[in-house]
């Protein structure tokens, strides 16, 4: 009971923290996973609808070129204008090269005169317009081809290169500032999940923290104690479970003390019953032989009750041991019961009492002989004892695929319906001054149940005052183990 006590606390203490573990991962990863997302997503979009604006200024700076005849003037103020108006809005640097790949303009004014043979610059030649982002470099980098006129670009002569650089380094701030922001918003959301997380497990483990409480007065021996729960159904189903396990503990514990007060009562009756006995001989002179012999008499029948006693209960005690081991054989039941009735025939006689035994197949089945044996007697010697003058006993036996039936019925006194569920129990009467006339030790049944109980079987009463009893037996035909 304490360890199970042990291993519930430690759940309820493991549960509050699995609470908490889970709340967090469902309320911060996803909110984490977003934030990532959310960045990458607000980067590539401006990044794309840079490039789509850039690529609207260099078709417009294109044409520009093209009408004013840049590329066989080399001179126009409209060109110059253009350029310098997206440098200006777009911080970018523009370079057209003329067919033999020397740059006739820069807007920076560095390499005009000088060779420019780049990738993006020859590909713009075989009329395959470039479009190239660097990650790295922060920059976009637009080539188009040019022609001195707007017939020739049609025919694709080629007569130049409009080549555009633009700084998205304005792109970078402008992320670099979202994510402060994200961070902030997300270290607000950790602080509002955390809280929440500490709040909802405080509330939910609160059920488990008056259960706790009340199991560990339970670990203390207060049986009587309720368990403190409400609000789950998993949590009332629990509570139930471990108070139907404190009620059993509890009639073990009652059914301990009263076997410990029945034991002692029973085993002291016959020795209080030899002190009075062996005193009066001690206490009389010149006792006559007959009385001598009629108290002798009288102590040895306590004695041998005496005996009787402490043989049941070592009995009870070797069945009861889970270590007890039974003697396992195939065994003609059909014949231990007539064995048995045989034995018991001049017992029954004594009272005119008939006995009889009914017999529907032959039966054979795996059990202990011995034990099987005391099983068959305790309950046909009872009905016996517990039966009418000129009353009947009758024994039944039959079977399935699966299991043999022994019934025994009687035509006796029978039982009261309440006592029918406290029979099994140890040195349990229904009537005790009927009990110790018929000389039991209130032992018998209890011997009997759990020795079917060994043979994985049952039994089953069914009585009514003055209509007689009858016990009914299921045993396995094959031991299971």
């Amino acid at each position: 009971m304490s360890d199970i006590i042990k291993n519930m606390l430690d759940f309820f203490k493991s549960l509050r923290f699995i609470v908490l573990i889970i709340i967090l991962l469902v309320g911060i990863i996803p909110v984490t996973f977003f934030k990532i997302y959310y960045l990458n997503t607000y980067e590539d979009n401006l990044i794309q609808s840079r490039i789509d604006r850039l690529k609207k200024v260099s078709v417009v700076t294109k044409n520009t070129i093209i009408t004013s005849d840049y590329m066989n003037t080399q001179s126009s103020s409209a060109v110059d204008a253009e350029l310098s108006q997206v440098a200006t809005v777009f911080n970018g640097r523009t370079m057209i090269i003329d067919k033999a790949f020397k740059v006739v303009k820069d807007t920076y004014s560095l390499n005009e005169g000088n060779i420019c043979m780049s990738e993006s610059v020859i590909q713009s030649f075989r009329g395959q317009n470039t479009v190239q982002y660097s990650e790295e470099k922060s920059y976009i980098e637009i080539a188009l081809a040019l022609s001195s006129s707007e017939k020739n670009m049609e025919e694709n002569l080629f007569d130049g290169v409009l080549l555009m650089t633009f700084s998205i380094k304005d792109i970078s701030e402008d992320v670099k500032q979202e994510r402060d922001r994200t961070n902030i918003i997300l270290i607000i959301i950790w602080i509002v999940v955390i809280t929440v997380a500490v709040i909802s497990q405080l509330l939910i483990s609160r059920p488990f923290k008056k259960m706790a409480a009340s199991i560990d007065d339970v670990k203390l021996g207060q049986f009587d104690r309720r368990l403190s729960y409400d609000g789950y159904t998993e949590l009332i189903e629990v509570a139930e479970s471990i108070e139907h396990m404190m009620n059993r503990m509890k009639e073990l514990d009652e059914s301990r003390q009263e076997f410990v007060s029945n034991v002692s009562h029973e085993l002291k009756t016959p020795i209080t019953s030899i002190k009075v006995l062996a005193d009066s001989l001690i206490m009389q002179e010149n006792v006559p032989a007959e009385m001598y012999r009629e108290f002798m008499t009288d102590i040895v029948a306590e004695i041998d009750r005496e005996n009787s006693i402490i043989t049941d209960l070592l009995t009870l005690v070797k069945l009861e041991k889970k270590t007890e081991t039974l003697k396992i054989e195939k065994i003609n039941v059909n014949g231990m019961v007539e064995l048995v009735l045989k034995r018991l025939r001049p017992i029954a006689a004594k009272k005119n009492i008939e006995l009889v035994f009914e017999s529907f197949r032959p039966v054979s089945a795996e059990i202990d002989d011995v034990k099987m044996t005391m099983v068959i007697s305790n309950l046909v010697e009872n009905a016996i004892k517990y039966n009418i003058l000129d009353g009947w006993v009758r024994v039944s036996l039959n079977a399935d695929y699966q299991y043999f039936y022994l019934k025994v019925s009687d035509s006796g006194i029978g039982m009261p319906e309440e006592a029918l569920s406290h029979i099994f129990e140890r040195f349990y009467r229904v009537d005790k001054t009927r009990s110790r006339e018929t000389g039991g030790t209130g032992l018998g049944l209890s011997i009997t149940y759990n020795a079917i109980i060994m043979h994985k079987g049952d039994i089953k009463v069914h009585s009514k005052e003055g209509e007689g009893t009858t016990f009914t037996v299921r045993v396995p035909l094959v031991y299971a183990p």
